[in-house]
This record gives structure tokens, sequence and C-alpha cells, in this order.
């Protein structure tokens, strides 16, 4: 028969609430146990960064932009009036001396004036030989008139000397003398005026000229500038190069100032780069700049500053000291280096896609087994084309990863295979 055993359900609830109270504490160790873990560090492919180690020694500071190579020497030939392209000589690409004739225009009222001008001249020139002709035949007059006035006061006067000496030999009256001493003085004093009259009109011919002679030199410079503005219709290059650019056809009216063709030197070239404004802050004329042409490196300095800032960029002329490589010709596509200053014994490393300088930032820096890369702050100060100088956060010999970690900014480790 069954004996009851009530001891034996208290035993099976106490080991039930053991058992479930070690479960509890198993499990709150567990979670105590996982939270403390790190997370599994995601994987990257070591092929798909760029990794870097940090040296200490000598540092160039350098800026870089892309330019064009363009003539030192340019020429734009303009129209000095309207006219119509009639004939068109040469085209872009022709190498031109200074008188060789690019193309012609036309324009009946531009010759016409010249012809007009002209002729006025030459009639101006002929009036005035007439005034001189004139002025001088009055002066020669009055010179031929004072000769005469000059012959009758010697002949009152030598008259006056005899009848002075016949008186006093008593063989002439005194009346004589007397008319004689008169017609002297008078004639004296018609001498006198006579020398007057012959010394102003000398003095005032040029004066009676000069305005005639103004009018012709009016008419001269008309009749010169007609000429040159006929002379004009005849484009010439007017220096030694290479026709560049030449934006006209035949038949085509162009009015005065339009620009007609433009005339270079292939052989003096210079460097325009755009420097991004905020690396030109630090450049300098007279700095060390090197120009890519793509066929080889040509030494240069830097010439000139833009003042202005245009789409973000900074224009920089930069003056050629080297020989330029074959193939290189006005507009081709270079670009320029410009070096800012030499750093020496900072700890530097390969200039990263994602840091600016004198900027703090975080960089993944591998350990020592090149498999695990944690992020570490790291500041930058000055930076170069290709370098960047650290301050703090990085030793010499450290290997970081330049690359650009975007995609693991919710991550501060990452394992490399």
């Amino acid at each position: 028969m069954d004996i009851p055993r009530p001891n034996v359900a208290k035993e099976k609830r106490r080991r039930l609430i053991l058992w479930a109270s070690a479960a509890v504490v198993v499990l709150a160790g567990v979670t105590y146990f996982l939270s403390t873990l790190k997370p599994a560090a995601p994987t990257v492919d070591r092929s798909l960064v760029w990794i870097d180690t940090v040296k200490q020694g000598p540092m160039v500071r350098q800026v870089r932009g892309l330019g064009t190579l363009v003539p030192v020497d340019i020429r734009w030939l303009a129209a000095r009036t309207s006219g119509r392209v009639e004939r068109i000589v040469l085209r872009p690409g022709a190498v031109v001396q200074p008188d060789s004739l690019i193309l012609e225009l036309s324009n009946p009222y531009v010759e016409q004036a010249a012809l007009n001008a002209t002729l006025g001249l030459r009639a101006g020139e002929a009036e005035l030989e007439s005034l001189i002709a004139q002025v001088d035949r009055g002066l020669l007059e009055m010179e031929a008139n004072a000769a005469g006035v000059k012959s009758d006061f010697e002949r009152a006067r030598l008259q006056a000397e005899v009848n002075d000496e016949l008186f006093k030999d008593g063989l002439v009256a005194s009346v004589v003398l007397k008319q004689s001493k008169v017609s002297a003085e008078a004639a004296a004093a018609r001498w006198e005026i006579e020398q007057k009259r012959l010394e102003l009109a000398r003095r005032t011919r040029n004066a009676q000229i000069a305005p005639k002679e103004a009018e012709v030199a009016r008419l001269r410079a008309q009749a010169e500038l007609s000429r040159r503005d006929a002379d004009a219709l005849h484009v010439r290059a007017g220096v030694a190069g290479v026709l560049q650019a030449l934006p006209l056809e035949v038949g085509q009216q162009v009015g005065p100032g339009t620009n007609l063709a433009r005339v270079a030197d292939p052989t003096n070239l210079k460097a325009e780069i755009r420097i991004a404004e905020t690396q030109a802050k630090d450049i300098l004329i007279g700095q060390i700049a090197s120009v890519d042409t793509r066929n080889g490196l040509v030494a240069g300095r830097v010439a000139r500053i833009d003042p202005a800032v245009a789409n973000g960029t900074v224009l920089v002329d930069v003056a050629l000291t080297g020989d330029l490589p074959k193939g290189a010709r006005p507009d081709l596509s270079v670009d320029g280096t410009v070096e800012l200053e030499r750093l020496d014994n900072v700890v530097f490393v390969g200039r990263p896609a994602f840091g600016q300088e004198r900027s703090t930032v975080g960089v993944f820096r591998l350990d020592s087994d090149d498999s695990i890369a944690t992020r570490i702050p790291v500041q930058f100060g000055r930076s170069s084309v290709n370098t960047i100088e650290i301050l703090t956060g990085l030793q010499p010999g450290d290997r970081v990863i330049l690359s650009d970690m975007s995609n693991w900014d919710s991550t501060d480790r990452i394992r490399l295979n």
C-alpha cells in the first residue's frame, strides 16, 4: 500500500528552485561576459587600402595646380576703322613676320577720306609756298627801296660837305649851304625810318607765315592719319610669330576696335597655374616652381600672383627658366608645382584623402603584425602636395591607412586580410 512521504515534494521544489537560481546566475554571468567583449572587427581587403609609414626628416612643402601654357608676347590686331573683309591671306597656324599680310578690308569712305586729305595737304602746301614767295617779294622790294633811300642820303650828305667847303672859300652862298644841309638831314631821317621798316619786316616775316605753316601741319597730320587708316585696311602682323586666331570670314563686316587676329611668339611661353585659394596663401613671388608638360619637366619661378580669386582658385604665373620640351605649344594643359618651403626634422606621412592641414582627425593605425588597425586621433600640421606634417598622435615607424575610410566611421577597429 502507498505510504505518504511529504518530504519528497519539498525536496523536489527545493531542487527546482536551486536549478532555476543557478540557471539565472549562469545566464547573468554569460550576459555580462558577452557585454564586456568587443564587437567583431569588420574585415577589409588589404589591396583596397593605401598604407604608408610615418617618417621623420626633411619635408618639402609644395602646392600643385592645373594650368596651361600661354605666350608671354601676345598681340591682338584690331580694326582701326569699320570695313568689310575682302580677302583672307593667311589662316591660323601660319608663321608670320612683321610685314606679313594677313587679310584685306575695304571701306570706300576711308579711301576717299585719305585721298581728300592728301589733296588738301597739297593745296595747303601750295598756298604756303605762295605766301612765302609773296612775303619774300615784299621784303625784297623794301630792301630795294631802302637801298635807294640810302643812296639819296649819301648823295645829300656828300653835297652838304662839298657846299660847306665851297662856302668856306666864298664860292657858295650861305643859302645854298643851308639848303644842302637841310636836304642831307631829311635824307638821313628817311634812311633811318627805312631801316626800321626793313628790320620790322624781317622780324615779322615768320609771324606772317606761321599761321599758314600751322594750317599745313594740321593738314599733314590729318593726311597722315587718313593714310594710316587706309593702310590699316591691309592688316599686317606687326610682329614675328605664329597666327593663332582669325575669327573672321570673307564678306563679314567689322567695326572700329574689333579684334581681327591674334599673333603670338610660340618660343616665349609662361605657365598660368590655378591653385586652390586655401593653398595659395603661402605662395610668394620668386619661389621655385616646376611645370609638367606630360613630355618633361620645366623649371621656373613664380612671376605674378593674381590678387583676385576666381571660382575658388588663384591664378599664378610661372616664368619658365628651363628649356621647353618638344611638343610644348600655347594652350597646352600642364601641371604646375610651387615649392613653398623646406622643413627640417619633422614627423610626416603621406597626405591622406580625408585630412586637411592644421586639423585633428581619426586615423587607422596598424598593430605590430599589420593585421588589426585601430582608429586614433592624429593632429596634422602643415601640408604639402603628397605629404603632411604630424604634430601629435603618431611616431616615426607607425604604419597607418591613408585611404578614405568613411565607410567604416561606425567602428574603431578593422581587420586586414
